[in-house]
């Protein structure tokens, strides 16, 4: 159970895998450069303690960790947190916050409590997620208009007023500069998906900003110089006063770090025919809080967007996560120094669209649509981390999803359903994962699993737009899924419409007789269609085949011996 995903895939790393894995580890850490900075910025600490998180923390959730693909760094969700306990704690708080953060997660990891956060209710997830964006959204107005405001108030209330009075102070060329980058990381994709927006939206405004010696705020006019190595490990001050009121934050940190890394190896265990261990995930996060503060840094957890953008490219075993902070680690001793040039309006940009990416503003609207319950808790939840505090929220969110957790288990009745999720058995008990299986190019196969299945679905058609172009035929498998609700039929009615633009074709396997008829009576069968529908992944492949053009294999016939294995990112 506490055996990193790294020495179970020994066996897999052939000289082409590594190679995909290092290639891959590269991109993703050219990927999360911008972003560790601007997090660090924005959790009101110096820019290179983001850039020492993804290089130390990124290297331990690789390497200790339960899931093949993730990618660990510095977050969005942390943001406020973070920024409230340095205001009021300062950094050497933030360090004692975070290593109780990391020994909160080894212990919940320990105790095998890695499977009961996957039950947490979506709502409450959405709802303080949410919540963060638009508090990430309100934290960086300042910086894109470059308004002369010495200290912007901690209070989402108070940070519009102080907006609102200072609205005279714009400074054109920020706001140039912000717009600039805005629209580059907006649009840049369509031009190409393989390097990111935001750093061309960075090397752009750094060269305009310098070139034309324009009047704007540079991370080094704010923070001085970035370190290029890295710095020796130190402890920080102890102070027993200090370590009890930074219980409820440390935790908080803790339960966001869990959510957030575990909520991310389900999305990748869809998108790659996986299964993680999430128990050894938490162990492993856990490690990494405790490791990275010692360095300078600030709390690390599993990065959704970051992992979507490493299995794309190719990445299927942990040593990618590994390479790409040891590209971090390069780029910080090469060109450490030029990054004291980048002006703060363009991190304020790439803060507002990953804010914008945060604020999941389709499933909020969707969400408004299932049963009251569901609302009252997305609504609570989202009021009273914009409103009050992420600590009360997060703790008001935990205890409505034990009482909702106890009324789901108790309408769907099947003990089977627990038990399954409990067990956090790895792919390898599996003989029906999909890596077994031949699947054609321009094919695309995700598997819905666990309880966190309309998160997964939701994060899942997120991640899909990162890179590369939608494919041909999307599989969508649905053998561990039981039982489906409103919420659930109304994701799926969404991934068709989705589906549909894209000319992506839609193909349901392994459906169960209660969503089947939830599905029937809804509409969503007939708007699929009867023969897109299937009960095993065979039929669904060679459904695939058909579409293609390409001749039918059989049901039990598209299994693969392991040595003749197709390439796993065709899944």
């Amino acid at each position: 159970m506490f055996k990193p995903k790294l020495f179970s895939v020994l066996s897999e790393l052939t000289p082409q895998q590594i190679s995909r894995d290092v290639t891959s580890g590269i991109l993703v850490g050219i990927v999360a450069l911008p972003l560790a900075i601007a997090f660090a910025i924005a959790s009101g600490v110096s820019p290179e303690k983001g850039l020492i998180t993804a290089v130390i923390g990124g290297f331990l959730i690789s390497f200790l960790g339960g899931s093949r693909v993730q990618i660990g760094g510095p977050t969005g969700a942390f943001i406020v947190i973070l920024y409230g306990i340095v205001e009021q704690y300062g950094v050497n708080g933030l360090m004692i916050a975070t290593i109780m953060a990391g020994v909160i997660l080894m212990l919940m990891g320990f105790a095998q409590f890695g499977s009961l956060i996957k039950f947490i209710p979506y709502p409450v997830v959405v709802g303080f997620t949410s919540g963060i964006a638009v508090i990430i959204l309100s934290s960086q107005i300042s910086d894109f208009l470059g308004l002369a405001i010495d200290k912007v108030p901690a209070g989402f209330i108070d940070k519009w007023v102080a907006y609102g009075s200072h609205l005279s102070t714009i400074n054109p060329e920020s706001f140039l500069v912000g717009m600039l980058s805005l629209l580059i990381i907006l649009f840049w994709p369509k031009v190409s998906k393989k390097i990111p927006g935001s750093i061309i939206a960075i090397v752009a405004a750094t060269a305009l900003v310098h070139y034309f010696k324009l009047d704007v705020a540079t991370i080094e006019s704010r923070f001085g110089e970035i370190p290029s190595t890295l710095p020796a490990p130190s402890l920080p001050v102890l102070d027993f006063a200090t370590i009890r009121q930074l219980i409820m934050p440390a935790t908080t940190i803790a339960l966001l770090g869990a959510i957030e890394a575990l909520l991310s190896a389900v999305v990748s265990d869809g998108m790659i025919g996986s299964r993680h261990k999430s128990n050894m995930e938490l162990v492993a996060q856990g490690v990494a809080n405790i490791i990275s503060p010692l360095f300078g840094g600030i709390p690390v957890t599993g990065a959704i967007a970051r992992t979507a953008t490493n299995v794309k490219n190719g990445g299927r075993t942990p040593v990618a996560g590994m390479v790409h902070a040891l590209t971090l680690l390069l780029i910080m001793m090469l060109f450490g120094k030029w990054a004291k040039l980048i002006p703060m309006p363009a991190l304020a940009a790439i803060l507002i669209v990953v804010a914008w990416n945060m604020s999941e503003h389709h499933v909020f609207r969707q969400l408004l649509k299932s049963p009251k319950s569901d609302v009252v808790v997305l609504l609570t939840t989202f009021g009273l981390t914009v409103v009050f505090d992420l600590t009360v929220a997060i703790e008001i969110g935990m205890l409505l999803s034990v009482f909702l957790f106890m009324q789901h288990m108790a309408s769907i009745a099947n003990v089977n359903i627990i038990t399954s999720e409990l067990k956090d058995r790895e792919e390898e008990d599996d003989p029906n994962t999909i890596r077994t299986r031949s699947v054609p190019d321009g094919v695309e196969v995700f598997e819905i699993s666990g309880a966190m299945f309309f998160g997964a679905a939701s994060k899942f058609k997120d991640a899909m737009h990162i890179v590369e172009k939608a494919p041909k035929i999307r599989i969508i498998r649905m053998r561990n899924v039981l039982s489906i609700d409103a919420t659930g039929l109304n994701m799926l009615r969404e991934l068709h419409a989705d589906s549909k633009k894209t000319a992506t074709h839609l193909i349901l396997s392994g459906v169960h007789a209660q969503p089947l008829f939830a599905m029937q009576q809804y509409g969503i069968y007939d708007e699929i269609g009867e023969n897109n529908v299937f009960g095993h992944i065979d039929d669904a492949l060679d459904r695939a085949r058909e579409l293609l053009g390409l001749p039918k294999i059989g049901k039990g016939k598209n299994f693969i011996p392991s040595v003749q294995r197709e390439n796993p990112e065709r899944t």
